[in-house]
């Protein structure tokens, strides 16, 4: 029991998402048209067509903080603006940011900004769209599309002149380059990479080529066949198994029968849930729900709120049950004789337990849809959960002997309930803080997030210890081994939880609790990269004779700062970046102009200009890694070997250190 509990917490404490596929992502489409109005006049209408979880900032927001949109017109003498650009869309959000800490303004969906103008003399007007799209997660560099249109001065309202263009940065690709691009995303590596020409192949793989999904469908597996290895210890399932293997080994004319009886029997019920999530199948679940489901602060507050019904159900203050005449239904079907009958068998019990099971099958949902391969996932789970609920009563049947071995029924079955009504609720918070995140409430600071999961812990603690009762629990006379060992449990839990809130690391429940930079206090990094200086940096380390890492990020991105201040404090990780290895951090949105003779045609965005110092670096992480997303790390050697496959966000501090460490031994193999 001890096992199986640790198990079924902390796996999924700690079950947290991979690093992303390498990709370019394209999440804007910008379409113009210049309508005359009459007298000369035009509006130039510009429409950005937002692909759904990302959002663009408004013209109208102060400085210091995600680039606004911006219309830059060459100066023409034929031309006359009339006021400035105004702005409309399909969902505006204005208000308080606690990330960047200033009022802010952004779109999702559409954004339609209109100009007008005056034509005094045919001719064309051409200029730039500088913009920037976040989701709630990271950003991407600023980007630049430039657009024209022709104009007459004579032209009638009928006469429009339109442009379509997908982000020029975003758009024709070289054809080499898009080809190494589609083949690294049809290998679908967590860690793929796009090494083309100056950084050549890695020196030494890290073994991070596994996919996130084989990674989420294991542990989604693990998740069900551990959620039905507690549903078998709930009040509604633990007692029939004696009587129902009893049932068909007495029942039968022959012991062989009796077993195959039951075995069809453990089979029904896994084959019932795998039944429950065949509905599932034919949803057409794109990823784009999968991430509101994961990240929308709507169906987060959902989930919270179905955590904490079915937390009080476990506590006993009512049941979640399925309506009598199914089950009636089910039990009339069971009266008929041969295999038909015993399937009827297990699907009763698959309904009468509904209100031990439902909630943990609740839990499964929300893990299996919150993750990529949804619906995969969730089939894997279902009957994972359903193999682990059959299990026993397979076993038992093959050694009736061992059923001796089984404890009696009792009041410590509703025990296990109520520890499972706390667990609810230390997710529910988990959810909870999820929608507060993405919606910017600033309600679950991460002191407070912590507060609640330590308190909810002192509760589980004097429960187990016998000082807190619920409805349907028998007096506690004496503390089993097995209760001391929970309560041990629950303190731990709950000192952990407050030991994280004046600031310190807790590597146990990394990736749960709110970042670092999500606090009540100013939060300090202790590590201070060489900042977009590339050379500089190549020279440093070649002076010390160290390899490099490139810490591709941006000064508006989110899980920059989330690396930064929930990995890079940890002690190890500050050890390696410090002492092993040259950083240099180059932001793809730094605003600063290059010089004139640096300002070239990117060889790898077709049309796209190299003007500022976060083209150069949004450029070079394209070109030669195939991503636009930040943070992206790649580790290299002063002379520019590629050392191990580059990462992205990696929020877990374990495998972080493995990449730090492969590439300190790649760069041990490299110089030899």
């Amino acid at each position: 029991m001890k096992q199986l509990f640790v198990g079924a917490l902390f796996i999924a404490l700690l079950f947290a998402g991979a690093p992303a596929v390498a990709q370019i992502l394209n999440p804007v489409k910008w379409t113009w048209k210049a309508e005359a109005t009459g007298k000369g006049e035009y509006e130039l209408t510009f429409s950005a067509k937002v692909e759904a979880g990302w959002h663009i900032y408004s013209q109208f927001i102060a400085a210091d903080g995600p680039v606004p949109t911006s219309f830059a017109f060459t100066a023409n003498k034929d031309v006359q603006l009339i006021g400035k650009p105004s702005e409309t869309g399909a969902k505006m959000h204005e208000g308080h940011d606690p990330v960047f800490d200033m009022h802010l303004k952004y779109f999702e969906g559409t954004m339609v900004c209109v100009q007008k103008v005056k034509v005094l003399k045919d001719t064309k007007l051409s200029g730039v769209i500088e913009y920037m799209v976040c989701d709630d997660t990271r950003c991407l560099p600023p980007e630049n599309v430039e657009y024209e249109f022709e104009l007459k001065a004579s032209a009638t309202p009928e006469k429009k002149t339109e442009g379509v263009i997908i982000n020029e940065n975003n758009g024709t690709f070289d054809s080499t380059v898009q080809a190494v691009i589609e083949k690294s995303l049809q290998e679908d590596s967590a860690a793929a990479v796009v090494s083309i020409g100056k950084f050549g192949t890695p020196v030494k793989s890290c073994g991070t080529s596994d996919s996130t999904e084989d990674k989420s469908l294991w542990s989604i597996i693990l998740l069900g066949f551990l959620g039905g290895l507690v549903a078998l210890v709930t009040p509604c399932v633990f007692p029939m198994i004696p009587l129902t293997v009893s049932f068909f080994t007495k029942r039968s004319e022959t012991k062989s029968k009796g077993k195959l009886d039951a075995f069809f029997y453990a089979f029904s019920i896994v084959f019932i849930y795998f039944l429950l999530a065949v509905p599932f199948l034919v949803f057409n679940i794109s990823p784009d729900t999968l991430n509101e489901i994961s990240t929308g602060a709507p169906l987060n507050v959902a989930f919270f709120i179905i955590f904490v019904i079915f937390a009080f159900s476990f506590f006993g203050y009512y049941e979640i049950t399925l309506p009598n005449f199914i089950a009636n239904k089910a039990d009339s079907a069971s009266n008929i004789g041969g295999l038909v009958g015993i399937f009827f068998m297990a699907l009763t019990l698959a309904i009468v337990s509904f209100s031990c099971t439902g909630p943990i099958l609740g839990s499964l949902l929300v893990g299996a849809l919150s993750s990529s391969s949804g619906k995969l996932n969730l089939v894997a789970g279902m009957t994972s959960f359903g193999l682990a609920l059959a299990l026993p009563f397979g076993i038992f049947a093959l050694f009736p002997s061992l059923m001796k071995s089984l404890p009696k029924s009792g009041g410590w079955l509703n025990s296990v309930k109520v520890v499972l009504g706390f667990v609810e609720l230390i997710f529910a918070v988990k959810f909870l803080s999820n929608a507060d995140l993405v919606a910017h409430w600033g309600i679950l600071k991460r002191e407070v997030f912590l507060a609640l999961w330590a308190l909810l812990g002192a509760g589980l603690f004097v429960y187990l210890i016998g000082k807190l009762k619920f409805p349907h629990d028998s007096p506690v006379s004496k503390l089993s081994p097995v209760r001391i060992s929970f309560a041990v449990l629950a303190l731990l839990f709950t000192i952990y939880s407050a030991y994280g809130i004046p600031g310190n690391d807790l590597h146990l429940f990394s990736g749960f609790p709110p970042p670092k930079f999500y606090s009540l206090r100013e939060v300090k990094l202790d590590i201070e990269p060489v900042h977009n200086d590339y050379e500089a940096a190549l020279a440093k380390a070649k002076a010390e004779n160290k390899p490099v890492m490139i810490d591709f990020t941006g000064w508006a991105c989110v899980n920059c700062r989330k690396m930064e201040e929930n990995v890079w404090t940890d002690l190890e990780v500050i050890e390696r970046l410090t002492e092993k290895y040259v950083i240099v951090s180059l932001y793809v949105d730094d605003k600063k102009e290059l010089p004139a003779e640096e300002q070239v045609m990117s060889e790898f965005f077709k049309g796209k200009k190299i003007k500022t110092v976060g083209n150069k670096f949004s450029e070079m992480q394209a070109k030669y890694f195939g991503s636009n997303s930040q943070p992206y790390y790649a580790l290299i050697t002063a002379d520019e070997q590629l050392l191990t496959e580059p990462r992205g966000y990696t929020p877990d501090v374990k495998e972080y250190l493995a990449f730090l460490d492969c590439g300190i031994e790649a760069y041990k193999e490299a110089k030899k």
